[in-house]
């Protein structure tokens, strides 16, 4: 596996590097060891899957407040995403700033999202599907988010028109200022 840093401080795109023959491709996706060493999250106490019947869904961004900050490792199993983190910690060097690559089924590449950023993502293809780990369980009371078309960070998301949860179209507006003041 091939670590490479994103522009959120914390943030990596993780690369396979995938052994082909005659059978077809065999790539390793995650290695604790391979975490560890780099200083991330690596147990991962739950797992849950997005499926996304249309393109254009857009789905975040979510996150948990402290103690339940997760750490989240995100793949793409089917179809196509526009994954998107944003860093929600006021200590970070790049709080307020946000990140984006494009995952893709078959390829495998894994997006980690430290603890304490928010994550996004926009389906690119009718049948997504995003398959996470997360490094803590879901906790519906610590359970938060922004929503995706907040000014203060622009994101330009590559479809027009989204299909939105009400939770989602109903999240409060990403500011420095509100972000700064979160509490447990």
């Amino acid at each position: 596996m091939r670590f490479r840093p994103l522009s959120v401080n914390g943030a990596m795109l993780i690369e396979v590097e995938p052994f082909e023959d005659e059978r077809g491709r065999f790539s390793r996706v995650f290695s604790r060891r391979e975490f560890e060493e780099r200083g991330l999250a690596s147990v991962f106490t739950q797992e849950s899957v997005g499926q996304n019947a249309r393109a254009g869904t857009i789905r975040g961004f979510h996150f948990q407040l402290a103690p339940y900050e997760e750490a989240k490792l995100v793949n793409c199993a089917r179809g196509s995403a526009f994954d998107v983190i944003l860093d929600i910690r006021p200590d970070s060097p790049t709080f307020g700033k946000w990140c984006a690559v494009t995952i893709r089924g078959g390829d495998w590449a894994g997006v980690y999202v430290p603890a304490g950023c928010a994550h996004a993502y926009q389906a690119l293809e009718d049948g997504t599907e995003i398959f996470y780990r997360m490094s803590c369980d879901y906790n519906p009371d610590a359970s938060r988010g922004y929503r995706w078309d907040s000014p203060e960070i622009s994101v330009d998301w590559p479809l027009a028109n989204p299909i939105l949860s009400e939770r989602d179209r109903s999240l409060p507006v990403f500011t420095t200022q509100h972000a700064s003041g979160l509490t447990g």
